[in-house]
């Protein structure tokens, strides 16, 4: 009977933000409303968002666009409807969290002098009618658009760059329920969205009585589909879906903003241009619906389109996708592509192994090709032994750069396609997570007609932007990679005293880089291309000024440390020093850590990230607690290395080696106390730091944020889990910290958003473990953030994350400036 009082007294208590420490019924002081941090914190918090650097297609014009950091509480507390894997809002059908545009300023892009004009988006006529989001530039950058919501509908706006005059498409009501945004250029201007249809009325009422059971029921047929959040449950939620997810093609013509409906209302949720006649590839899904699978595995139709909306041609008709194998796909026609080429062509891929991947099969994939008028049979152009991952057109008009993966060796494949005759080369081939050898990703830029993103080539080389990764950090390149014998030619690269990245080659014979420094925010550059010099980076010119930032942000200290952990793999973290640090000072300290899988040591060691970037952290970053004095080790390197199908059967053997080696090299430099060390991280973050305060002693206090700690939960796979539970039964039983919470002694901070959406993540597993802690006499603080889902976004939100991590590490490992 107290059991059952204490766990029905936690819940009440939880939503109260008080916790209950064991089964004594001792509850924390009653607190009211949200906290906050230091007042340190408090700045950084508030603190405005760096501006994102967005180019116009015809390289003219620069919009410097400053996204609102965090969404309100009453933003998120409007009415929404959580359907078949979707969340968005119920009155405008815009999806939920779409980041609002705080300020958005237009010059002219290679003139630095040039003034700026300023768009006012949140002046007295423009910010009580809603606000604005989605920016896009026209193909040809003569205009952008702008979407707007409002408390009933969502607008379209169309900018001219020129000037900065804003005009709103008139009765023009946007969908993006199922879309989020899909739009087809027809030319620069003329585009084809999706629209509320006309007269839609309000939506189904839920039945006050319920007509009838719902029933679900299997045939025999397995059908493993993992755990999704915001499924269909009743017939009212399908009609619920129908209602909000039906949309009208629509044209719109820039010059006039007249409109035009194309064809019938439909569930459409891809639409895209073919060739130069106004054809339009589309796709929408169909009912059945499922109460198990998310919208897009729902039974879908995909039809070649006239100008006018009609259908001219139905390409294929896709069930609904059950009975698939774990890390499967459907094993007829999927992943459907509209040429940007005049010869518009669409192109799709079909299983060749009946779309299981534990079938053997000499080729996984095929590509297949239909041309106009679209009648008679589609032409195949290559089998391929992987499984298809990507294809990439190039703006030569004659290839695409088509890509493959083998999960199973963790490796992939990059082949240069002749669209025409189906030849191919090997471009690229190198591990998934290979960063070392990386040849980077194309170069792209949009056509100036459709408006398609397409992978740039110069001089019958394809140009590609990549990381460079080396074991002293990140510097970014631009290569020139010929399509004709693959050689490679180094065009740009980043100094080792900064961190540039190459945006755009212009003219053939300058760079345009985005250059920060560890002083430096963003800024603009211009490099010109230096004969004989292999890339390294010369003095460039400045085109924007980098903004002013907050000086705390330069007062933490940061250091990239390697190290080894007992069985030779290489490791690393980012150590973050306080600002009022004195050498020799071992303070307490948090390590935050994500795991990763490997199946090759030499990967799992190389290095991620730069010593030259701008430090620029999210609200919720545990690293702007070295503000509030504690050591925080950073993006500790926790790899699980082993053959890909039982990788996980020594995931907490190998996440003990690691956190062993992190806690050695920290006493080691003298910056941490190993008596006063936290575990922490988020999402599979979360799931290891509770499984090492189970299963080790080397942590003496965690935090843990929207985690998973029941793999029984996850039956049919996890993260990089590709066998079932009853494949792996005691993999999945040993990997479930719940199931060891009597084991788990050491104080736990569990965080979760109250409206996770994440698979596998519901907020009920953070609350599951609270009570077997609780039961069990563990000393836990359950913090459940409402409306927030897997990412936590309002500012009241993360201010108190920030003042939960902080008093958690204060009452259990101590004041960090107090000497021991």
């Amino acid at each position: 009977m107290l059991n059952r009082l204490c766990i029905r007294r936690a819940r009440t208590l939880l939503w109260l933000g008080v916790t209950l420490c064991g089964l004594g019924l001792q509850a924390a002081p009653q607190l009211t409303g949200y906290q906050q941090p230091s007042k340190a914190v408090r700045e950084l918090l508030d603190a405005p968002a760096l501006p994102k650097h967005l180019v116009s297609p015809d390289k003219q014009t620069l919009a410097l666009l400053e996204l609102r950091r965090f969404t309100s509480l009453a933003e998120l507390a409007r009415p929404t409807r959580k359907l078949a894997g979707l969340r968005f809002d119920e009155a405008t059908g815009q999806p939920s969290q779409t980041p609002a545009i705080q300020a958005l300023r237009l010059r002219k892009l290679l003139d630095p002098q040039a003034p700026e004009r300023v768009l006012d988006l949140n002046g007295p006529n423009q910010a009580d009618k809603g606000w604005f989001h989605s920016f896009s530039w026209a193909p040809d950058g003569q205009h952008f658009l702008l979407e707007r919501r409002g408390d009933k509908n969502n607008e379209l706006w169309v900018g001219d760059s020129a000037s900065g005059q804003l005009r709103r498409v008139p009765g023009l009501r946007l969908n993006n329920a199922l879309s989020q945004g899909e739009l087809a250029w027809l030319n620069p201007q003329q585009l084809v969205l999706l629209a509320m249809p006309d007269k839609r009325g309000k939506g189904p009422q839920e039945p006050k009585v319920p007509a009838a059971p719902v029933v679900r029921e299997s045939s025999g047929r397995a059908s493993p589909e993992r755990t999704y959040a915001d499924l269909l449950s009743s017939p009212h939620d399908e009609d619920l879906l129908e209602h909000h997810g039906l949309s009208q093609l629509t044209r719109v013509s820039l010059p006039t903003l007249q409109t035009q409906k194309l064809g019938a209302p439909a569930l459409f949720f891809s639409v895209a241009s073919i060739g130069d006649d106004d054809t339009l590839l589309t796709e929408r899904i169909t009912r059945p619906f499922s109460y198990s699978l998310t919208w897009d595995d729902f039974p879908e139709v995909v039809e070649v389109r006239r100008g006018d909306g009609s259908v001219l041609r139905e390409i294929a008709r896709l069930p609904l996708k059950r009975g698939v194998a774990i890390n499967g796909v459907l094993p007829g026609p999927r992943l459907f592509f509209a040429s940007p080429n005049r010869d518009a062509a669409v192109f799709w891929v079909e299983a060749l192994d009946g779309g299981n991947p534990n079938q053997r099969a000499p080729h996984r994939d095929r590509l297949m090709r239909l041309d106009p008028p679209y009648t008679g049979e589609a032409q195949e152009l290559l089998r391929i032994p992987f499984r298809f991952s990507g294809m990439r057109f190039l703006d030569d008009g004659q290839h695409a750069l088509l890509s493959e993966e083998d999960p199973l060796r963790a490796l992939t494949r990059s082949y240069l396609l002749t669209l025409r005759g189906g030849s191919v080369s090997t471009l690229f081939e190198h591990a998934l997570r290979e960063r070392y050898r990386h040849p980077g990703t194309p170069l792209m830029r949009t056509d100036a007609r459709r408006g398609r993103a397409l992978a740039q080539t110069q001089g019958g080389a394809l140009l590609m932007v990549g990381q460079g990764a080396s074991p002293k950090g990140d510097r970014p390149f631009l290569d020139r990679v010929s399509l004709r014998d693959g050689s490679t030619q180094r065009l740009f690269q980043s100094s080792d005293k900064a961190y540039e990245q190459a945006l755009d080659l212009l003219n053939g014979n300058q760079v345009l880089t985005l250059h920060e420094s560890i002083n430096s925010a963003p800024s603009l550059h211009l490099h010109p291309l230096q004969s004989g010099s292999n890339g390294q980076a010369q003095t460039g010119s400045h085109l924007t000024r980098a903004p002013e930032t907050h000086p705390l942000l330069r007062k933490i200290r940061r250091e990239l440390i390697n190290f080894k952990r007992a069985d030779g793999v290489e490791m690393s973290f980012w150590m973050y020093l306080p600002p009022d640090y004195k050498e020799g000072e071992a303070r307490p300290t948090l390590v935050w850590a994500y795991p990763l899988e490997f199946n090759d040591a030499a990967l799992a060691g190389q290095v991620s990230g730069s010593p030259n970037r701008f430090p620029n952290f999210s609200g919720i970053s545990p690293v702007m607690l070295a503000l509030e004095g504690f050591v925080v080790l950073n993006d500790a390197t926790m790899p699980i290395i082993g053959d890909a199908k039982t990788v996980n059967d020594e995931f907490v053997e190998q996440i003990t080696l690691s956190a062993r080696a992190i806690i050695d090299k920290a006493e080691e430099l003298g910056v941490s106390d190993p008596k006063r060390m936290a575990i922490g991280g988020h999402s599979y973050g979360a799931f290891m730091a509770v499984n090492l305060l189970a299963h080790t002693d080397l942590f003496k206090v965690g935090i843990a944020r929207s985690g998973a700690y029941n793999r029984t939960l996850t039956p049919f796979g996890f993260q990089s889990e590709r066998r079932s539970l009853w494949d792996a039964r005691e993999t999945y039983l040993k990997l479930s910290p719940l199931l060891y919470a009597q084991q788990i002694k050491e104080p736990l901070l569990l965080i979760h958003g109250e409206a996770d959406n994440r698979s596998g993540t519901p907020a009920m597993q953070s609350e599951r473990l609270f009570q077997a802690l609780a039961g069990t006499g563990g000393t836990v603080r359950y913090v459940s953030l409402p409306l927030e889902a897997h990412g936590y976004s309002a500012r009241e939100s993360v201010g108190q994350v920030q003042w939960e991590m902080r008093q958690w590490l204060r009452q259990h490992l101590g004041d960090p400036k107090a000497a021991r």
